[in-house]
């Protein structure tokens, strides 16, 4: 007898849906590393024999686990595995804006420096590579003043002609939903207060030691790979921060 139909454990006594209960077997097996990462999960037909459910039942769970990021169904191929761990980050349905100003305000962004650089060590760590990105700078002007920093770390030839985009108008979050030639899996944000100083200080025209708030944003592709990342630096007393996610 298959090891797989001693493991069955879909109860038809319990108030829980069959497809809900077969998510959950499936999902398990992912995050104990039965089925790990790059490899290919039992077929349609596999599972329903498996289990002793319905092909819509296995299809509805399947589904629900490549849209939470667990697998990726690849076209005459089958079914793999692309993320072990649980999905606690924001998986965004269409584009982030972020200001740190309030509503009335006359505001507008200024390019400072882009084209192909090497990132620092602890973009490095973010991106986990070593190689050359596509580096962005950016500077937003509030009623006349520099009100905070854009930074934007792209792993290269993830945004086709890059170089052609007009960066000053097409927001960061925007640019990698509509261009990226990768889908993207979720977006990690981390908010932190640290000490303004060196270049950031002088480009804000702020001397050094105020706090800065500095949010980090690592965008990360449906194979659960960082392809991008970008932090917003900028006084953590003068602006407030307003994050929107929109449907």
């Amino acid at each position: 007898m298959s090891t797989l139909l001693l493991d069955k454990t879909i109860d038809r006594d319990s108030q829980e849906k069959l497809y809900v209960q077969m998510c959950s077997i499936v999902r398990n097996k992912i995050e104990l590393l039965e089925w790990p990462v790059g490899s290919q999960i039992p077929t349609e037909d596999e599972l329903c024999k498996t289990y002793d459910v319905s092909k819509a039942t296995v299809r509805i769970a399947i589904a629900e686990l490549v849209r939470t990021g667990y697998l990726r169904k690849l076209q005459g191929k089958g079914t793999f595995v692309i993320q072990s761990m649980p999905d606690l980050g924001i998986t965004m349905k269409t584009k982030l804006t972020v200001e740190l100003f309030g509503e009335v305000v006359s505001a507008h962004k200024e390019l400072l420096v882009r084209g192909v650089k090497k990132p620092p060590k602890d973009v490095q760590v973010h991106l986990r590579s070593d190689k050359e990105v596509y580096y962005i700078l950016c500077k937003r002007m509030v009623n006349g003043e520099p009100a905070y920093l854009e930074e934007s770390f792209i792993q290269q030839d993830v945004v086709p002609d890059i170089d052609e985009l007009d960066v000053r108008h097409l927001p960061f979050y925007e640019m990698m939903q509509q261009k990226a030639n990768k889908k993207i899996l979720k977006v990690v944000q981390m908010i932190e207060l640290a000490e303004m100083n060196g270049d950031v200080a002088e480009i804000l025209k702020h001397g050094n030691g105020p706090a800065m708030l500095v949010v980090h944003r690592l965008i990360i592709s449906q194979e659960g790979k960082p392809i991008a990342y970008t932090r917003l630096m900028g006084s953590g007393t003068k602006y407030k921060l307003r994050t929107e996610l929109v449907r």
